[in-house]
């Protein structure tokens, strides 16, 4: 039996940007998607706390250490730049190494930066 698990997540992250006219996607400080073992291209889950909006993207790496984090596309409609985010990913584990899994649990400070 194949199990879904949480990946990886982004805890408590603040929308820097939202851009309807970009092509798609969801734009991640490239140091937060490595911390986080995001890679690019991945299928993120983004959970907005300001408004309960929920929805699904890619993500792209935006410049190390910016602090970025931007909707692009359709997406754009969904937040507003200071919402609060969780972003997360998940994986198929069979379900003996389900058990065992650890995700990478990211908590960025209020600047988007860890610490």
């Amino acid at each position: 039996m194949w199990i879904h698990v949480v990946k990886s997540k982004i805890h408590r992250v603040k929308v820097t940007g939202a851009d309807l006219n970009y092509i798609g996607s969801i734009t991640i400080d490239e140091e937060l998607m490595e911390a986080a073992n995001i890679i690019e291209g991945e299928k993120v889950q983004v959970v907005n706390n300001s408004n309960g909006e929920r929805l699904e993207t890619y993500a792209i790496p935006g410049p190390r250490k910016s602090g970025e984090i931007t909707l692009n596309g359709a997406a754009a409609r969904k937040v507003a730049k200071g919402d609060i985010l969780i972003l997360m990913t998940y994986a198929m584990l069979e379900e003996k190494a389900a058990k065992t899994f650890k995700p990478a649990l990211v908590f960025p400070n209020e600047d988007n930066l860890l610490a």
